[in-house]
C-alpha cells in the first residue's frame, strides 16, 4: 500500500498508473481539468486498453464542464456512462487499473485540488479492496443497487455511518482528524465521549458545535480537502466523506479503513507539521490583536484626556476645604493638568483594554 500527499507528491503517480494498464481502466469522475490524465485515458485506448469513465451526473457549478468532458472522452475511444440521479450526489472518486490496482483519491482530478490543497490518495493491490470497489464500479455504472461487502472499504450511504462510528468508538489514546465540516450530531457524540474517556483528539478542519473536550482548528496556507483519520498510530482512514449527516447518508462517497505503520506515521508526521504551522499562525494573529487593541486603547485615552476640562481650580478649592482657608498652596496650573491628564490616559486605556479582552472572551 502506498500513500499519496497533495500538495507535494503531484499528478505523476496517477499518470503512471493509467500508463501502465495492459487490459482495462475504469475512472470515476466528479471534477476534471487535469489534461495529463485525460492524455493518459487517450493513450491508454490508442494502445488497446479498454477505458470506462463513470462521470458524475453534476457537480456544483461545473456540470457544463462535465458534459464538454463527456464528449471528448467519447471522442477518444472512452466508453462512458454517468451516474444515476438517485443520489444527492456522486462524490466519489478512484480508479482501477487491471482489476489489480485500486488508487482511491480524497482530492479530485484538478489543479486546485492537486497542487493547491492538503489531500491525501491511497494506492492498493489489496485483492479485496480491489474487488469490492470493482463491485461498486459495475454497479454504479448499471445503476444497480450496492449492497456493502466488505467493512474497510467505506461506501456511502451503503456502510459508512456504521464503520467510521465503530472506528471512531475503537480509539484508547489518540484520534487525529482532518475533515473540512463536522457537522453530524451523533458523530460529535461520539468524539466527545472518547475525549471525556481520556483519549486525544485533534481536529484540522471546522467543528460546528462548540464542544469544552474537543479541539478544532483552522488550516493555514492551503485549502483542506480530504477527509482522514489516525486513530492510535496505526489505523488509518482516507476517503471523500466528512463527518456529515449528508455525505454519510445521502451521497455517494468512498474511502477505506486499513492498519499501516508507516502509512499512518507519515500521516502523523503532516498532521503534526500542520499543527505547528496552525499554531504559530495563531500566535502571529494573537500577538497582532494585542498591538492593535493597545492602539485602540490609546487612541480612546488620548480623545478622552485631551477633552478634560482645567483641574488646578478644583483642587485648589478641594485643598481649602480640607486644610482651611489660613493655608495658602500654590499650583502650577500646566503641571497639575498634565499629572491628571496622564493618570486618566494610564485608567482609561486599561479599562478600554480590558473590555477588548472580555468581549473577545465572550462566546459567539
Amino acid at each position: 500500500m502506498k500513500l499519496l500527499v497533495q500538495p507535494g507528491d503531484g499528478i505523476s503517480a496517477l499518470v503512471k498508473g493509467i500508463n501502465r494498464a495492459k487490459t482495462s481502466v475504469e475512472i470515476v469522475v466528479f471534477r476534471f481539468d487535469r489534461v495529463e490524465i485525460e492524455t493518459a485515458l487517450t493513450e491508454a485506448v490508442h494502445r488497446g486498453v479498454r477505458v470506462h469513465a463513470l462521470i458524475a451526473y453534476t457537480n456544483r457549478g461545473g456540470e457544463k464542464n462535465l458534459r464538454q468532458l463527456e464528449a471528448r472522452l467519447l471522442a477518444a475511444g472512452v466508453t462512458v456512462a454517468r451516474t444515476d440521479d438517485d443520489l444527492t450526489r456522486y462524490h466519489a472518486k478512484y480508479f482501477l487499473i487491471d482489476r489489480r490496482e485500486l488508487f482511491l483519491l480524497a482530492f479530485n482530478y484538478t489543479y486546485m485540488d492537486i497542487e493547491r490543497s492538503r489531500s491525501f490518495a491511497v494506492i492498493t493491490t489489496n485483492r479485496r479492496l480491489v474487488q469490492e470497489a470493482a463491485r461498486l464500479f459495475e454497479s454504479d455504472t448499471k445503476r444497480q443497487p450496492y449492497v456493502a461487502g466488505l467493512s474497510s472499504f467505506v461506501v456511502s450511504p451503503a456502510n459508512a455511518r456504521k464503520q467510521l462510528s465503530a472506528f471512531i468508538k475503537g480509539a484508547k489514546k489518540k484520534l487525529l482528524i482532518y475533515d473540512p465540516k463536522i457537522t453530524d450530531p451523533d458523530m460529535i457524540r461520539l468524539l466527545e465521549e472518547r475525549a471525556k474517556a481520556g483519549v486525544e483528539i485533534r481536529i484540522i478542519g471546522r467543528l460546528t458545535k462548540r464542544s469544552p473536550n474537543l479541539e478544532a482548528r483552522k488550516l493555514t496556507g492551503m485549502r483542506l480537502h480530504t477527509r482522514t483519520m489516525v486513530r492510535d498510530d496505526r489505523h488509518v482512514f482516507v476517503g471523500s466523506q466528512s463527518l456529515r449527516e449528508l455525505e454519510l447518508d445521502a451521497r455517494r462517497e468512498v474511502g477505506v479503513i486499513f492498519i499501516d505503520k508507516k502509512i499512518a506515521e507519515r500521516v502523523i508526521d503532516v498532521f503534526e507539521e500542520d499543527w505547528a504551522k496552525i499554531e504559530e499562525a495563531r500566535k502571529r494573529d494573537a500577538a497582532g490583536e494585542a498591538i492593535k487593541v493597545g492602539k485602540v486603547a490609546k487612541k480612546v485615552a488620548k480623545v478622552v484626556a485631551k477633552g478634560l476640562p482645567s483641574v488646578a481650580p478644583v483642587v485648589e478649592m478641594t485643598i481649602k476645604e480640607v486644610a482651611g482657608p489660613e493655608h495658602s498652596v500654590e499650583l502650577n496650573s500646566a503641571e497639575v493638568q498634565a499629572t491628571v491628564r496622564e493618570a486618566v490616559k494610564e485608567a482609561v486605556q486599561q479599562v478600554v483594554e480590558e473590555a477588548i479582552d472580555e468581549e473577545a472572551l465572550e462566546p459567539k
